[in-house]
């Protein structure tokens, strides 16, 4: 399928000075774990996850690197059984701080739990990951580069595989204190960026009750996601939501302990053979 493609410009209109204060705000609470892994995850070769970091590494392209070339044992603790494998051999991996946890060794000290490896067991064989604490598709912080202009940057360095995003947290939060680009202008522009190639969705889940943070908040970018699939033949969505469990969640109640950032890895590693599988093909849009 061929889409429109739309510049950055035209879809991304000024935010006043007003509402970027109000945005930077919101921003620093989705950005507690304010880190950067930038690259390919390759058998833990990532930059090391600390916040003084994060603008530095931000700085570099990712560089693609085989993914871990072991077939580590899956930790079960999501799936409970034989993980499937997948048609995407190559995939990018754009996120937020949800993400980095998945990455760092020191929330992840075992590299058969991290990311890399669990994307390895489902076929992996190319991996290209970018995951920044406070990521928006939008909006950017000091030294960050947002997730469209990511997915456009490895498009015009020629990679040419699936994408997962696992963005819309912080997205969220900017459309709740009043950015002017909303949730579903936010995914087209993801999905523009893609040019059609398989793409599976993480959505979104909080444990806060009040707040640009909320989860009805983030139930609302949820539904706009469902909504997209019927626009987009080549999308997924991996319900992260339906089975996510308050014991993963770090204190803040958006970011994860380190057992619920292994349980995240393998589980989105095992919705992408579900959604993109070696042999068949999937039907629907969620995927649980």
């Amino acid at each position: 399928m061929r889409f429109r493609r739309v510049s950055f410009a035209d879809k991304v209109p000024n935010i006043r000075h007003r509402v970027r204060r109000r945005i930077a705000v919101s921003l620093g609470l989705a950005a507690l774990l304010v880190l950067s892994v930038v690259g390919a995850a390759a058998a833990g070769a990532f930059a090391s996850p600390v916040a003084a970091q994060r603008t530095a590494a931000a700085k570099h392209p990712a560089v693609e690197q085989p993914a871990a070339n072991h077939r580590a044992a899956a930790t079960k603790v999501a799936t409970g059984h034989r993980p499937l494998t997948t048609s995407c051999v190559s995939l990018g991996h754009i996120g937020d701080s949800t993400s980095v946890g998945m990455v760092s060794p020191q929330d992840l000290p075992d590299p058969a739990q991290r990311l890399a490896a669990q994307y390895a067991n489902v076929g992996v064989k190319h991996l290209w990951v970018d995951a920044s604490g406070g990521r928006s598709i939008v909006e950017t912080l000091p030294g960050q580069t947002n997730g469209y202009n990511v997915a456009r940057n490895w498009t015009a360095k020629g990679f040419h595989g699936c994408w997962v995003f696992a963005l819309g947290t912080n997205d969220t939060g900017n459309v709740a204190v009043g950015s002017s680009v909303g949730r579903m202008a936010r995914i087209d522009q993801m999905m523009t960026a893609a040019h059609g190639q398989p793409v599976m969705w993480v959505n979104t889940h909080t444990l806060l009750s009040s707040g640009p943070f909320s989860e009805a908040n983030m139930q609302a970018w949820n539904d706009d996601l469902v909504k997209a699939c019927a626009q987009y033949p080549n999308m997924r969505v991996f319900n992260w939501d339906a089975m996510d469990q308050p014991g993963w969640h770090a204190p803040d109640g958006i970011h994860y302990t380190s057992a619920g950032y292994a349980v995240r890895a393998e589980a989105i590693a095992h919705a992408l053979a579900k959604a993109f599988p070696s042999t068949g093909h999937s039907t629907g849009c969620l995927v649980g």
